[in-house]
């Protein structure tokens, strides 16, 4: 069988912006013989007025990543005409189906880098979920198809273009300054707002945007993600508290990849004394996996039993969510008020 490797198309070029077809082949025998943290490399790929190569790692990039398809790019270098070092840079990396069109919720950024060293690399850590890809329609005869978008932001001097200058965001007491070119690629949302700012008889350096209904920790923890693809430790008592806001915060700036790590977190805080509100909070909120997890939670009848005896509302929310749930917990009830309820709630 032949090695997996890549092969790609340039499908459209500008100065310090760049996109890439991808073709990633033989899913299967990578996923075999590649462990969890070993990496295929493709060709050197020149985009932005540099050289790069992209490693492809199967199986993750780490163990925490186990579940996942990991992306990251490397800098070989710096072309020879290109006189200006990088400042920023990173890549947006899609799942695209089989006519070449993105799959809805599968674009993700990587993190960003500054440097211009040979080596230096940017990594989308939790790019695709395994299990999603090979039940879906998107691998067919062990080959995906992805777009790379790089974006290279040069130390250049000064200019009338505002978008490569800072920005400060108000979040209650707190200000967190903020790189418009990362936030505009990691935060579409404010993209236009960004490039739109101006301040007119103002010699300021930077804008101020005041978010209102947001906790600073949980805006400082959308940043820290933003930068880093990663999440601050949230183990602690006011983890799934934070994860929550944190959650609201993601679906608010449309930050799919955030909103979907924060309904893994609160996966695990599930148990008899939090599920009905963890299935209050995923319906009202469109969250799909955490509302799986809840039901998957119930399915334990005398789990549901002791759950809907000690939350009145609970009833009509599973009858709304999992209607099948009630009908085998009408089967299997001998309490006659709960079967004339269930009864009622099963007509």
């Amino acid at each position: 069988m032949p090695a997996p490797d890549f092969t790609s198309a340039n499908v459209r070029a500008a100065v310090d912006d760049d996109s890439y077809v991808l073709h990633v082949d033989h899913y299967w025998h990578a996923k075999q013989l590649h462990r969890n943290g070993q990496r295929i490399t493709s060709p050197s790929i020149k985009a932005a007025g540099c050289s790069w190569r992209i490693h492809y790692y199967p199986n993750g990039i780490s163990s925490a990543c186990k579940d996942y398809i990991s992306i990251s790019v490397a800098l070989e270098g710096l072309n020879s005409r290109v006189s200006e070092p990088i400042k920023a840079c990173w890549s947006r990396f899609t799942l695209l189906d089989q006519d070449r069109e993105p799959v809805a919720g599968h674009s993700v950024y990587t993190d960003v880098m500054e440097s211009s060293k040979a080596g230096a690399s940017h990594s989308c850590d939790l790019f695709i979920r395994k299990k999603f890809l090979e039940a879906s329609e998107h691998l067919v005869d062990g080959c995906f198809i992805i777009q790379w978008d790089i974006f290279v932001d040069r130390a250049a001097p000064p200019s009338d273009d505002t978008l490569g200058t800072d920005v400060v965001f108000q979040v209650g007491d707190y200000e967190f300054s903020v790189h418009r070119s990362v936030l505009a690629a990691r935060l579409p949302v404010f993209e236009a707002e960004l490039s739109s700012t101006t301040r007119e008889g103002s010699t300021a350096a930077r804008d101020c945007i005041r978010i209102d209904d947001m906790l600073p920790e949980v805006f400082e923890s959308l940043l820290h993600f933003a930068y880093s693809d990663s999440l601050p430790d949230m183990d602690g008592t006011q983890g799934p508290m934070i994860a929550e806001h944190l959650l609201v915060a993601a679906d608010r700036f449309d930050m799919q990849e955030l909103k979907l790590i924060c309904e893994e977190k609160l996966c695990s805080n599930i148990n008899e004394d939090t599920i009905a509100n963890m299935l209050r909070f995923a319906e009202q909120h469109q969250c799909r996996f955490l509302r799986d997890a809840c039901i998957e939670f119930l399915e334990d009848p005398p789990v549901l039993q002791v759950v809907i005896a000690t939350d009145d509302d609970l009833l009509e929310l599973v009858a709304k969510s999992c209607p099948v749930l009630l009908k085998e917990l009408w089967a299997n009830d001998d309490d006659d008020t709960m079967q004339d309820e269930l009864a009622i709630m099963c007509s």
